[in-house]
């Protein structure tokens, strides 16, 4: 049987076995700072918490759409919603004094003197936090290669430039600096070849991933471009594609009901049937974002292609920094067949003051919510710190010699060497990220500092 034939039928089973919306689809409808009171939820907030809202979002990337305000917010607790502070920026976001300065400013219509202020904001937000523009970036012949980052041996992250956006944008997002349209602070390129010659040339790799923004914000013929070139012969190396999402949360309509989802989901096949492994990075932040029903349809459609969904997100405050919450959401991810995969902490950007989480709260979170789950959702690795040197787990917190401490490993390093290799620190109930952190037990540096 031939390959079309194949995957003809498949298709066919695919939508014969999972139910399909109506022929009469949503179209996105997504709303920016510019179309804030075009919003039909927002106008029932007090004119104050509309205005702190605006002034936030002139410094913070802000879009969302009607899925997200129709389905995912209650608007009758909106205040404590997790999903509305996920997405439409709040006032403690900046700090006190920031936010005067740009609300005054906003009142004198002055868009120059903003800009300025805004800009100077900014750059006071640590926009490319882990050393991503400097150390992540490869060269060849002395030349960065554009779109491409480069930090582990096996793994290549490629940003195609049609998806350096998102169908809402989060708070909290480490890569807000790609949507505040600033080229100088922008990973993308547009060209499948370069992607392509750039992992001829590198054969240790193993996994790439098509990340962003959001890739799934790509129609399918611009996507599969990019896609399918990874089934070049000369990249049997590379073995797994991985695909970086939020989309299931914030446009299931994606795989469903948009015009060109069942294409899409031929192309996931397509990859399968090629002996690729395809795996859908999805970002979740709180098991809210699981419940409407078209979200789980979505699950199901992509699953039945034969890719498997992985799962990951950060730890946050005032949002989902409870045990609770995160057992439940592992709980609803296994039940849908979804694999819990990574806890992070939040890293060090943007407005990290309103969600980070001290490191010893994070790893009793874990643990707790770890407590009270089944061994299928212990596969879920955390807290991990993105750092610069690499992906550094908390471990724990113990007594060694007398002197409390947190004890470490590398799950990822810029040098293979320190990949599982534990190391530790001392204890410090205020830290909440690596930099914050000393050597234990009187050393004046950590192994991979010297």
């Amino acid at each position: 049987m031939t390959e079309t034939a194949t995957l003809s039928r498949s298709s066919a089973a695919l939508q014969d076995s999972i139910p399909v919306a109506p022929a009469e689809a949503p179209k996105l409808t997504v709303y920016t700072e510019r179309q804030l009171d075009k919003i039909p939820q927002i106008q029932a907030l007090p004119a104050h918490e509309r205005e702190a809202i605006r002034v936030v979002a002139n410094v913070l990337p802000f879009r969302v759409n009607q899925y997200v305000c129709e389905e995912l917010i209650d608007w009758s607790n909106w205040k404590n919603d997790p999903i509305f502070r996920l997405t439409f920026p709040q006032k403690e976001m900046l700090m006190p004094e920031t936010f005067e300065q740009i609300a005054d400013i906003l009142k004198t219509g002055d868009k120059v003197a903003l800009k300025d202020a805004v800009n100077q904001v900014r750059e006071t937000l640590n926009p490319h936090p882990a050393g991503q523009m400097d150390l992540n970036v490869p060269k060849i012949d002395g030349v960065p290669v554009q779109g491409i980052q480069h930090k582990y041996r096996e793994t290549v992250l490629f940003f195609p430039s049609q998806g350096q956006t998102c169908h809402t944008y989060c708070t909290f997002c480490f890569r807000w600096a790609q949507f505040i349209g600033d080229k100088d602070l922008k990973f993308a390129n547009s060209e499948a070849s370069a992607m392509v010659e750039y992992l001829k040339a590198n054969p240790q790799v193993t996994d790439i991933l098509i990340t962003g923004g959001d890739p799934l914000v790509m129609k399918t013929k611009n996507l599969r471009v990019y896609l399918e070139a990874l089934l070049d012969p000369e990249l049997e190396h590379v073995q797994t594609i991985r695909i970086g999402s939020k989309s299931l949360t914030f446009w299931p309509q994606r795989f469903v009901t948009d015009p060109d989802a069942d294409e899409l989901l031929m192309v996931f096949e397509k990859l399968i049937a090629s002996g690729k492994h395809l795996a859908f990075m999805a970002h979740y932040n709180h098991w809210r974002e699981m419940e409407p029903e078209i979200a789980r349809t979505a699950i199901r459609r992509i699953r039945a292609t034969g890719a498997q969904i992985r799962s990951q997100g950060p730890l946050l405050k005032n949002i989902n920094d409870s045990a609770e919450v995160w057992a439940q959401m592992w709980k609803t991810q296994v039940k849908l067949g979804v694999i819990p995969y990574y806890m992070f902490v939040e890293r060090d950007t943007g407005a990290r003051h309103y969600f980070e989480v001290p490191l010893a709260q994070a790893w009793t979170i874990y643990r707790d919510a770890l407590q009270q789950v089944s061994g299928l959702a212990r596969t879920v690795r955390g807290p991990s710190m993105s750092s610069e040197p690499g992906k550094v787990e908390i471990q724990g917190v113990t007594e060694v010699a007398g002197e409390k401490v947190f004890v470490l490993r590398f799950l990822q390093g810029r040098d293979s060497d320190w990949v599982q290799k534990p190391f530790f620190a001392k204890y410090d109930e205020n830290a909440t990220w690596l930099h914050h952190l000393k050597p234990a037990f009187g050393d004046s540096k950590f192994f991979f500092e010297k």
